[in-house]
């Protein structure tokens, strides 16, 4: 039996134990919030290093990766300074292999490659491998992050120009305090926003928690990719219209897992004592047959 946990510094509301097979081994996946307590999580981290097989650190990222070159988030990396033993792990991994090939993983279920007009990406920083995907079936891609990140009126058009402004944010964002790397919300209060956006769109993509904060009350017709949505997240989708929603990583008792948790129990099952490589992810992801689920709602 391996175990695997994520020390989120989002809602403890969320958390989730679950026991999961791959092939003929045990994984015990567990998700454990802070509420936003960057002392308590630090010390988690050095009191369970080394009795877990695996860490996956969420509500913040320990990096952003831009075509191929790693920019360390540094307020973020002091949190795991004194973690020896156990791998940690933030999701950047599957982000860039399983939600990358989105749509070739999804296509069983989906019947076909799905095409769009118009899609919404409220924030795209740490998801480029999906904001990839979704541009090759989009004919027009809007990303929020100026925007929901920095409160800049700023939407910003297609993949490229996407780019060109995260080449030149990063290196910036690198030496950010936790204040700006963590939003502190668990998305629970609504404050809809960027609603031409929402409304002219019939995709919208990206982090749920994002998506519960600043959604409109109506969704009606549209497609939602997101991912980390509990029975009740769905309802919600369900009730504001969505036609259909899919989540980038299986749903386990109810619940679609961040891709940090993923992750670190794909590490704890390959149990290699260190972070897996691309490579590695696409093989276990193949191998394990991992897929986004789908579900309709008419």
């Amino acid at each position: 039996m391996k175990y695997a946990v994520s020390i989120s510094l989002g809602s403890s509301s969320r958390d989730k134990k679950v026991e999961v097979k791959f092939n003929d081994e045990i994984v015990v996946i567990e998700r454990i919030g802070l509420d936003g307590d960057v002392t308590k999580a630090k010390r988690l981290y050095e009191e369970l290093d080394g009795q877990v097989d695996a860490f996956g650190m969420g509500g913040v990222d320990m990096s952003l990766r831009l075509d191929g070159k790693e920019h360390p988030l540094r307020a973020a990396l002091k949190l795991i300074e004194n973690v020896k033993k156990s791998p940690v792990v933030d999701g950047r991994g599957l982000k860039h292999t399983l939600e990358r090939r989105f749509f070739e993983l999804a296509a069983p279920a989906l019947g076909e490659t799905p095409e769009f007009k118009k899609a919404f990406i409220p924030v795209a920083a740490d998801r480029i491998g999906l904001a990839t995907a979704i541009s090759e079936v989009t004919k027009e891609v809007i990303f929020g992050d100026l925007m929901v990140a920095l409160g800049l009126p700023l939407p910003v058009r297609g993949l490229k120009n996407f780019k060109r402004v995260a080449k030149f944010m990063f290196p910036l964002v690198s030496y950010f305090p936790m204040s700006l790397l963590y939003y502190g919300s668990d998305g629970a209060e609504q404050k809809p926003k960027y609603q031409k956006y929402w409304k002219e769109s019939d995709l919208i993509a990206g982090d749920f928690l994002f998506m519960r904060k600043y959604m409109p009350k109506s969704i009606a017709g549209k497609t939602i990719i997101t991912n980390t949505t509990t029975d009740q997240n769905l309802l919600l989708l369900k009730e504001r219209g969505a036609r259909r929603v899919i989540t980038s990583t299986p749903r386990y008792d109810g619940r679609s897992f961040g891709t940090n948790t993923m992750e670190a129990a794909l590490t704890a099952y390959a149990d290699l004592g260190r972070p897996l490589t691309d490579a590695e992810l696409n093989n276990l992801i193949d191998e394990l047959d991992l897929h986004p689920q789908v579900k309709d709602f008419y």
